[in-house]
């Protein structure tokens, strides 16, 4: 409204200036005379402004009309530049069109459909770089492996377009599992953007799944230039690179500088448990025991481990039971309550043939944390304690549906390993490896409670189930429960 005003304002100031101009100078005296062939014109200073204004505009008139002429003539002589020019700007407006299309179905899920407007926008656009990608990611979609493959071939062939293309050929190769072409592809890509995140994920994935470690460790030194992992997180993962070059420790022919790399895998990342046992093997390779029992003490105080019991056991391998219950003091006065350090000291108990010392180390875990590993022990206990093969067998029964305790579980795909790698068999996540429970199951494990009668009985007698009632008396007292039928176990 008010820019509509100032334009009414302005157009009324600029004629009232002009007329206000013409008026004055109509009043200027003095005239212009014009002679030509006899002719005589006398005009004043109002005309002559007036004349002046009609002969620019003849001009501009002129010029125009020589131009029309100029390019009538070129049209007769076969020049067909506007003509052209109209269906060209008509041809790429239906391709950028069928390129929109093109992208909508896409983003719809109709790859056939952007197929076919790719293809078009293709012969319109002349556009390859783009219409050669749709083509290809529709071709994904429908399924028709070929067209994909070649689409991003084309597109290697384009500098503008190469990574693009040698990215989607590498997706291609892992869907198919060629691992090998994938892994070099990846490395292309690598080498044209090595800042790009996913490419490094993908070729440090394949690095560490082909054992390729100083490659691996190449790119993830690449990876901690872009950011985009904490130091914590990159710290840790170079330990596990380290430590997995180094895996050859335990071979005979092993050189010092190797030992020196797992133990300074160890530092890099005290948390991870393979290297502070294959670094404390380190040291009792060389000799140096007291250093590997300082290395694995400390890593017990942060992670009780039974791989850090083994590990502590191996220095001193000829021990009898009592040196060595009495040599793992230093190691069990940490994270005393920890179920781990309570069932380690049972079973140096036991191997001891300490029994009540070994029902007393375990506690209260056979009834708050009643795992398999704790509930064999108990068997153990009550085989040593001179208990009879109906209340062995009665332990033994109710570690078959008990859970495991912790164990080395997949973050990713919640796969469980029987020992630690870098790599997970299942999923192939690199370090996604960590020591804790799987994911209760609440649902009853099928046959499980038809298999305890047949565990428990004796010549089809009834048995009767152990209850731990104290378990801090100088020894563990065990009762009867109520006497039931051979088909049934009381359910825990």
């Amino acid at each position: 409204m008010l820019w509509s005003l100032l334009k009414i304002v302005f157009f009324i100031v600029a004629v009232t200036a002009i007329t206000y101009g013409a008026m004055e100078l109509s009043t200027v005296p003095g005239e212009l005379m014009l002679t030509y062939g006899g002719l005589e014109m006398r005009l004043g200073p109002l005309e002559v402004l007036a004349a002046l204004v009609a002969l620019v505009v003849l001009v501009w008139v002129a010029f125009k009309l020589l131009g029309l002429i100029a390019a009538f003539i070129r049209f007769l002589a076969g020049d067909e530049t506007a003509v052209t020019r109209y269906f060209a700007r008509n041809r790429v407006e239906r391709g950028y069109q069928a390129l929109s299309d093109s992208m909508m179905a896409l983003a719809g899920g109709e790859g056939h459909l952007a197929m076919t407007k790719a293809q078009k926008a293709e012969r319109f656009l002349n556009k390859p770089e783009i219409t050669t990608l749709l083509v290809a990611q529709a071709a994904e979609q429908t399924g028709d492996r070929t067209k994909a493959e070649n689409a991003y071939k084309k597109l290697v062939e384009d500098d503008r377009t190469r990574f693009v293309g040698i990215r989607g050929l590498m997706r291609q190769r892992l869907e198919q599992g060629d691992t090998d072409t994938a892994m070099k592809l990846a490395e292309k890509a690598f080498a044209l953007k090595p800042k790009h995140e996913d490419t490094q994920d993908v070729l440090l994935r394949l690095q560490a799944e082909k054992g390729d470690w100083k490659g691996a460790r190449a790119t993830l030194a690449a990876k901690a230039k872009t950011g985009s992992l904490p130091k914590d997180v990159l710290k840790r993962r170079d330990a596990v690179l380290a430590l997995s070059e180094a895996k050859e420790l335990l071979d005979d022919d092993v050189s010092i500088e190797k030992q020196e790399q797992v133990i300074a895998a160890h530092k890099q990342s005290p948390d991870l448990i393979p290297a502070a046992v294959l670094a404390a093997r380190g040291y009792i390779a060389k000799g140096n025991k007291k250093h590997a029992a300082r290395l694995l003490t400390k890593a017990w105080s942060a992670s009780p481990h039974p791989d850090l019991a083994t590990a502590f056991a191996e220095i001193e391998p000829n021990e009898t039971p009592q040196e060595r219950l009495k040599r793992f003091k230093s190691l069990t006065k940490v994270n005393i309550d920890d179920p781990e350090t309570r069932m380690l000291m049972a079973e140096l108990h036991i191997a001891a043939e300490e029994f009540p010392e070994a029902r007393r180390a375990l506690g209260t875990l056979p009834e708050t944390d009643a795992t398999v590993r704790v509930l064999t022990l108990m068997a153990a206990i009550e085989r040593g304690s001179g208990g009879t093969d109906q209340l062995v067998n009665a332990w033994l029964a109710k570690a078959v549906t008990a859970p495991r305790g912790p164990q080395w579980i997949c973050d990713n795909c919640q796969n469980i390993h029987d020992h630690w790698e870098p790599v997970c068999s299942n999923c192939h996540g690199f370090d996604t490896l960590s020591w804790r429970r799987p994911p209760q199951n609440d649902k009853p494990l099928s046959g499980g409670l038809e298999m305890l009668p047949l565990l428990v009985a004796v010549n089809g007698s009834a048995e009767t189930a152990p209850v731990v009632v104290d378990a801090d008396a100088e020894e563990a007292e065990v009762v009867e429960a109520e006497t039931v039928d051979a088909e049934v176990v009381e359910e825990r």
